[in-house]
């Protein structure tokens, strides 16, 4: 099911053909290091796409969405929102990870600006997070495009990560 569309990009559902290039996603190694929780084989991988295929399975409007150029209909990621509880407060985080062969293109900051307006004005979130590996420049700098700001450092059960956020502009309602 079709969550979005970009100029370049869809976003929808995940299927069962997504499997390898999800798996080819989490084996490359300059992109799995700043995924700590990132699966580790294929039967993992099909864990985490049986997982969203429908959406999250407590909140079915969020969820990581397989990323499609339109031109081709290749499958060049998974991006989307996730809900996470952060120092007691559920939050929603916008999420976005691009095959390495797509990198430098805007189609990371493409799919954020998208996934944004789609929790603000689709969803009515009010305010919206990235947690982001401190090492991980190109992620700081697709949440600094979409107008996100560093809030603050911090730590869960899978690791540390620096906070980014942005809050609907109560104007834009």
């Amino acid at each position: 099911m079709l969550i979005l569309e970009t100029n370049r990009l869809q976003l929808r559902h995940p299927i069962q053909d997504d499997l390898e290039a999800l798996f080819a996603l989490y084996r490359n190694p300059d992109i799995s290091r700043y995924i700590p929780d990132a699966p580790q084989t294929v039967e993992e991988t099909q864990e985490e796409l049986d997982w969203f295929r429908n959406g999250h399975p407590r909140h079915p409007e969020l969820g990581l969405w397989a990323t499609v150029l339109k031109e081709n209909g290749r499958f060049i990621g998974r991006c989307g929102l996730l809900p996470w509880t952060i120092d007691g407060q559920l939050e929603v985080e916008i999420a976005y990870l691009i095959d390495q062969a797509y990198w430098g293109l805007g189609l990371a900051t493409e799919a954020a600006q998208a996934i944004r307006d789609y929790g603000f004005y689709q969803l009515n979130l009010s305010r919206l997070v990235s947690l982001i590996d401190a090492e991980n420049t190109a992620s700081i700098r697709v949440a600094e495009k979409i107008g996100m700001t560093f809030e603050k450092e911090g730590r869960d059960e899978i690791g540390p990560f620096q906070l980014y956020t942005i809050e609907r502009d109560e104007r834009d309602t």
